[in-house]
């Protein structure tokens, strides 16, 4: 059977739109509709009360140090955006990067060669996400239920793995990953940056991404018009399992040792990155470049409430609220 050809559409014009090849006009009401409006402009509020409560915020060390911080969550927020926008959910991504993590570190312990062992962690991330996609798209499972019950079970084998404890004892070159540089800047930002470029072509420049917008907005419809569903769904799971994978080099590389209790809560907030960042939670409707301003307007707040002194019992609170806010503004603009 071909694979059906993308329903054809006009050239996107210079602001951002809900889906991909869709034009806008610019004009201001576009702007307002477009859904890096409210992300953006939350972010530059957030800077700016920073910059007047913390004299150090702008500072060159400061920023570089949020830009290491948030990157991590954000690579993880890549797949969780193809996810949602699917209308579904992966609560396993920080389960997921706690076993490729701990698993790359103990072969490379074990004498393994260092590049085969980051290898072997990718590779049980990209599992990981295939058995998600495939219990939600062809067993027709909740996918909320399969996540939580994989969340479980990569936990648990990281735990068995390591029996509880951190392995510790990489080579050095390792932790270039982590704190190395490439043209004076971060590598961490620069995987980031790398992992959102491929992820903007492949959202907005191919018809994979057409399809995973029709799916979020009607699957049935998208199903009826001769689109492989399943096939769609299961490399969005793949994807999200080889990004937390991803994520687990950059955690592992920075701490020097294999964490099995890291990425604990990371699921939850990646998908605070996705909402925040405009993508409807029911999926349809997002975009790439706002999950990166979610990530960076998560980022930036826990970076400046920390320096202000806030409580971190009240920074979960504020944060919360905050998500609660931003899934009322794409609820309300979705109606």
């Amino acid at each position: 059977m071909n694979t059906p050809n993308p329903p054809s559409s006009p050239k996107p014009s210079s602001v951002a739109s809900d889906t991909p090849g869709t034009p806008v006009r610019l004009s201001w009401s576009a702007i307002k509709r477009s859904t890096l409006f409210y992300p953006f402009i939350g972010l530059l509020v957030v800077c700016i009360v920073m910059v007047f409560a913390s004299d150090s915020f702008l500072s060159a060390a400061n920023i570089e140090n949020v830009l290491r911080q948030v990157s991590i969550n954000a690579i993880i927020a890549v797949g969780m955006t193809c996810v949602i926008l699917t209308g579904g959910i992966d609560l396993s991504v920080g389960s997921v990067m706690a076993l490729s993590g701990t698993l790359a570190a103990g072969l490379m312990v074990a004498g393994m060669n260092a590049v085969a062992a980051l290898a072997v962690g990718i590779a049980v991330g990209l599992g990981f996400g295939a058995a998600n996609g495939f219990f939600v798209a062809f067993a027709g499972m909740p996918p909320i239920i399969v996540t939580l019950a994989t969340m479980g079970i990569a936990r648990g084998l990281a735990l068995i793995y390591t029996g509880g404890y951190p392995i510790d004892g990489l080579p050095d070159w390792v932790s270039f990953f982590g704190s190395g540089k490439i043209l004076g800047i971060q590598a961490p930002v620069v995987i980031m940056v790398v992992v959102y470029a491929l992820a903007w072509v492949l959202l907005e420049r191919m018809p994979f991404g057409r399809y995973v917008y029709a799916i979020g907005g009607n699957e049935q419809a998208t199903r009826l018009s001769g689109v492989r569903v399943a096939r769609v769904k299961l490399l969005v799971y793949t994807i999200a399992g080889l990004t937390s994978a991803f994520a687990a080099i950059v955690l592992t590389a920075r701490l020097m040792s294999g964490q099995p209790n890291a990425g604990v809560g990371f699921e939850l907030d990646a998908i605070a990155a996705v909402v925040m960042g405009g993508t409807s939670i029911s999926g349809g409707r997002g975009s790439i470049i706002g999950t990166l301003i979610g990530a960076l307007l998560l980022g930036v707040l826990n970076n400046g409430l920390n320096m202000v002194g806030v409580n971190p019992y009240v920074q979960n609170v504020i944060k919360g609220g905050i998500i609660l806010l931003a899934i009322y503004i794409s609820r309300d603009r979705r109606k």
